[in-house]
């Protein structure tokens, strides 16, 4: 059990280091690099009927540094080692690599890395220390344990506070810096009944710091959860209209980010084409955009792993497929700016930051369907579980074990085992109503989102 703390702060000087780099390669000969980095002061407990499982505080980073050779080729190194030593080894490294650098995949500077960046109010918070997280930990579970006599264990659980640094520089003068806090708990219970299969629920709540942490919310959206789905039965197989919760939902448009994202695109790995920007890709009252910038979203970051600014960008408007997140090469190839989603690595990636789902203005489904209103039958899913196996994203099928209830005249009967399969295509146009109020989850921003026709495999 180890519970050092590490120090509240991580303090790269980013001016010092950019000029010890352009000495560095100046010595070695190099006309242009570029550094990407991320640090982190982390500490995060769980535990285990009122006694510590686990304490635990590390302090990491990760640097990446690129070198292109007089040939254009770039060559990568990856470590951990911010001394002088280590920087200079790195550049070495990256300059012998740059050698047999991949002449059809050569990435440039992004023309936005010294563009202004957007203000973003996310104010540090203190470090509480590990010894008040284990207290704060403690109460939480035994909060929860209280709450119904069925719930017997909290298994899984823990309660986190880092401080993060991200920096961004490259031989032309960008430099980039951001410092942020963040903190989060999760609670997973698990119910026993004589005669029943054990039954599981759970909540996360994120915050700036763990003096932030919504904790009486979490522990009830966990003990509500676990306790509605006590009293459980089977479903049949069959075709039903299905209501997706806000995390169903971004967990679903998640999983099939790769009709939206570029880099899949030119790997041919997505659903879409280069042709497909302008399509009609989903019912016209539905808009998506990717939304980075959100004030609740809590990991916010100023820009991308190239230096570019994080924007909020349109993807899909009134069901039309209007923009591809983008890496300065996927820019380049498309002939457009980069949208601020690259992350810097021996491939530069390619990824959404934080999805907002929403009507289309002026657009309506012209149903007044609702959650807890709607009296016709509806099978409400809470939940997707296994994405990683049960998502085919370049083919668009998926068939995933779900968490939910069948709903009935407002009566919810927690459904015992079931799994929802279909084509993300066809659900995207089968959709017939999202509701009117969206809500904040740490993955995203969505309403509910009803859809016809589903298919649902009970258990045999």
């Amino acid at each position: 059990m180890n519970i050092q703390q590490p120090s509240p702060t991580i303090g790269l000087n980013c001016h010092a280091l950019s000029d010890k780099l352009n000495q560095f390669a100046k010595t070695e000969g190099i006309r242009q690099w570029d550094l990407g980095a991320a640090c982190s002061n982390d500490s995060s407990v769980q535990v285990d009927r009122g006694e510590a499982k686990q304490m635990k505080g590390s302090q990491r980073s990760s640097i990446t540094v690129r070198v292109w050779n007089d040939q254009g080729l770039i060559g990568i190194t990856s470590t951990s080692d911010l001394t002088d030593a280590g920087l200079g080894k790195a550049l070495r490294l990256a300059r012998q690599a740059s050698d047999f650098g991949n002449p059809s995949d050569v990435p440039a500077f992004s023309p936005q890395a010294k563009a202004p960046l957007p203000d973003l109010h996310r104010p540090l918070r203190p470090s509480q220390g590990i010894k008040r997280l284990l207290e704060m930990l403690k109460q939480a579970e035994a909060d929860l344990l209280g709450r119904h006599p069925s719930i017997l264990t909290v298994p899984y659980n823990g309660l986190a506070e880092a401080s993060y640094e991200q920096i961004y520089l490259n031989s032309e003068g960008a430099l980039r810096q951001m410092k942020r806090t963040q903190a989060s708990i999760y609670l997973y219970a698990r119910a026993e009944e004589n005669g029943r299969k054990p039954r599981s629920g759970g909540a996360v709540r994120l915050a700036l710091g763990s003096q932030d942490l919504d904790l009486s919310g979490c522990i009830q959206e966990a003990a509500d959860c676990t306790i509605s789905h006590l009293d459980y039965k089977p479903i049949q197989t069959g075709n039903y209209l299905v209501c997706f919760t806000p995390d169903a939902i971004l967990d679903l448009l998640g999983a099939f980010s790769s009709m939206v994202n570029a880099r899949a695109v030119l790997d041919g790995v997505s659903l879409s084409q280069r042709e497909s920007l302008g399509s009609t890709i989903a019912v016209p009252f539905l808009t998506l955009h990717d939304n980075g910038l959100h004030p609740s979203h809590i990991g916010a970051s100023a820009f991308d792993g190239e230096g570019t600014p994080t924007r909020k960008l349109c993807l899909i408007d009134g069901g039309r497929l209007e923009s591809f997140l983008h890496s300065e090469a996927t820019a380049r190839a498309f002939g457009v700016a980069p949208t601020g989603h690259a992350g810097l690595g021996a491939k530069v990636s390619v990824g959404p930051d934080w999805f907002e789902v929403s009507t289309t203005e002026g657009a309506s489904s012209g149903s007044n369907l609702h959650h807890q209103k709607t009296k016709e039958p509806f099978v409400l899913i809470e939940g997707l579980n296994a994405l990683h196996a049960g998502v085919k994203a370049s083919q668009g099928s998926f068939s995933l074990p779900f968490d939910g209830w069948l709903v009935n005249q407002g009566e919810k009967i927690s459904i015992e085992a079931a799994t929802v399969a279909g084509d993300i295509r066809t659900l995207l146009n089968s959709i017939i109503h999202i509701e009117p109020d969206s809500v904040i989850r740490p993955g995203g921003i969505s309403p509910h989102v009803w859809v016809e026709g589903l298919s649902i495999t009970g258990e045999a």
